[in-house]
């Protein structure tokens, strides 16, 4: 049975990770994905999503107006059966496009996964995580770890002291420079002003050289 899938979590949890990993599985079984993101997110080609570790994969984007139920409709119709919708920062779309998934996931049987933020530097819900959380049929959170220690749930943006930034529009797109995950508590006491986070996290090479015990 098709559903509507909605894997969210705070940055750098390996989102777009999993999505690929999930992507290669139906690959390998020799079925057609199509893999979606939105326009707004620029730090990789337009046709192209790529994680941390280096895995990348060819996308189609889409805008904040398109109808995504439209274009799967067009996909199959131009390249024959699709057997799984792939969505990339699903935090991005509007409440319209994720009712036009649960279209996709209803009328045309196909599933649909989607990977994104919950909340934004604020604490608030993006638009498009506020009806997936309504709409979706399975919720998973992808987990990560705070500084601290912690379960990272929240993200803090960050100025080039390592400060909070309170203020600004709701999408800035940015990476480790810009964003860190934190626990609740701890976006608490960033967002109150009682210190900093250091933004840039050090990037680890895919293979230890020494083996763990």
């Amino acid at each position: 049975m098709a559903k509507l899938y909605f894997y969210f979590s705070a940055m750098n949890a390996g989102k777009t990770t999993t999505l690929l990993q999930s992507a290669y599985n139906y690959r390998e079984r020799g079925m057609r994905t199509l893999i979606l993101k939105p326009s707004v997110d620029t730090r990789d080609a337009n046709t192209t999503i790529s994680s941390r570790i280096g895995l990348a994969a060819q996308a189609m984007s889409f805008h904040h107006g398109d109808d995504l139920r439209a274009l799967v409709d067009a996909d199959i119709a131009a390249h024959g059966a699709l057997h799984c919708v792939l969505v990339d920062e699903a935090q991005f779309l509007s409440k319209a496009q994720v009712w036009q998934l649960t279209d996709i996931v209803d009328a045309l049987h196909i599933p649909v996964l989607t990977y994104g933020l919950r909340t934004d530097f604020r604490g608030e819900l993006f638009e498009g995580s506020q009806w997936l959380l309504a709409w979706a049929d399975e919720l998973h959170e992808i987990k990560t770890i705070c500084h601290t220690g912690k379960k990272a749930t929240m993200v803090v943006r960050v100025d080039e002291r390592g400060r909070a930034v309170k203020s600004g529009p709701q999408v800035e797109i940015g990476g480790n420079e810009r964003y860190v995950s934190v626990s609740r508590a701890e976006f608490k006491r960033i967002m109150s002003g009682e210190g900093r986070i250091e933004p840039q996290q050090p990037a680890l090479p895919l293979g230890d050289q020494e083996k763990t015990r």
